[in-house]
């Protein structure tokens, strides 16, 4: 038990644990008015969300990581049907066809295909890293990342897409790919932005334009916003308290459970509790770019990068649009937004950092066996 609890990356855990249990005090205190609960239905399932994620984070600790790099060619065809799944029979809502409903659960395949992606482009770079200098191996990667990534786009979700690139662009970068062949890749996607403005649903060109002027239409496009950014200037240092802030008591402030969850975090808990979230965020996404240096080898070096850049990329543009200098996209903020894939997917993903930390003490530098 003792070498157990050694072998434990209690930062990783601690942060990740602190984080949840922030997220389902300020979810559930959302419904809370007077003394009373005025809507248990969001914090209920949230809490019932956390718990199978918490069984899926231990199960994935002491789960040897490198197990799935054995299953990830299947991994991804599941991702790719499920995609297709929900394009054909999911329900939309808000203009988003993302979710199958699941009995009492409703599931959202492009939350899970972060995770599984992180997986594949690992397991990729890592069996071909010493020759993934040449421009097909980075022409292969593309293609993995793509195929899911325009099937999200066909939803449509913008915000999971950009997440799908980031993680791509993150691993990447991490191989030995000659970085000219990157660069002149997104100096081309920088010159066809135009075409992909134009291209865009005119709701997701609203967002883009709110983002230049939040002020020009308070109260259409730019509602959403305007009311984040009130909510988060009236918390203050210390926070209106638990119970307190017109904003999301008197529901004002629209998706607060999700897209905007972190104006109510700042409302109820002030610039300190504002404080603390980033703070827990960023000691937990350092410290998942550190132990990918400590990975005994480079398919968990790659899963940790993958890891840290979909949380910081979730962070910064989450936080963003509360605070009106992102557009609005529709990422969660992870552990903290209502939600049970996203819930579940980090929990999953954090899981295998902690089997990754727990077999760095016997760190050696192996070459990769074939997937």
């Amino acid at each position: 038990m003792r070498r157990g609890l050694r072998q434990i990356d209690w930062v990783v855990a601690t942060t990740t644990l602190l984080i949840v249990a922030l997220g389902l005090l300020v979810l559930y205190s959302s419904g809370i008015k007077a003394g009373e609960v005025k809507s248990e239905i969001d914090a209920s399932r949230q809490f019932l969300y956390a718990g199978i994620g918490l069984i899926g984070f231990i199960i994935t600790a002491r789960i040897d990581y490198r197990v799935f790099k054995s299953y990830v060619i299947l991994l991804y065809v599941l991702m790719i049907l499920s995609l297709i799944a929900v394009s054909l029979f999911g329900f939309t809502v808000n203009g988003a066809q993302l979710w199958i409903s699941i009995g009492y659960f409703q599931f959202q395949p492009s939350e899970m295909a972060k995770l599984v992606l992180i997986l594949s482009l690992s397991a990729f770079y890592s069996r071909y890293y010493t020759q993934s200098y040449q421009p097909r191996y980075l022409f292969y990667s593309f293609i993995i990342m793509l195929v899911p990534t325009a099937i999200v786009l066909m939803q449509p979700d913008l915000g999971t897409a950009m997440v799908l690139f980031v993680i791509w662009l993150s691993i990447t970068l991490a191989s030995r790919v000659k970085k000219r062949y990157l660069v002149g890749g997104l100096v081309a996607g920088v010159a066809l932005l135009p075409l992909i403005y134009s291209r865009l649903a005119p709701y997701q060109q609203n967002r883009i334009n709110v983002l230049l002027n939040p002020q020009a239409d308070k109260l259409g496009t730019g509602y959403n916003v305007t009311q984040a950014i009130i909510a988060v200037g009236s918390g203050g240092w210390t926070g209106r308290g638990l119970s307190s802030g017109s904003q999301s008591q008197l529901n004002f402030l629209p998706s607060q459970h999700t897209d905007f969850i972190f104006a109510v975090l700042a409302e109820k808990l002030g610039f300190l509790g504002a404080a603390l979230a980033i703070a827990l965020y960023a000691i937990l996404i350092i410290r998942i770019f550190l132990l990918s240096t400590e990975s005994i080898d480079r398919f968990g070096s790659f899963i940790c990068i993958g890891t840290a850049s979909m949380l910081l990329v979730h962070v910064l543009v989450n936080i963003g649009m509360n605070m009106g200098i992102m557009p609005v996209t529709g990422i969660p903020l992870p552990l903290i937004s209502a939600g049970g894939t996203s819930m579940l997917t980090n929990l999953l993903t954090l899981g295998i950092i902690l089997s990754i930390a727990r077999h760095r003490e016997t760190k050696r530098r192996l070459k990769d066996e074939p997937v």
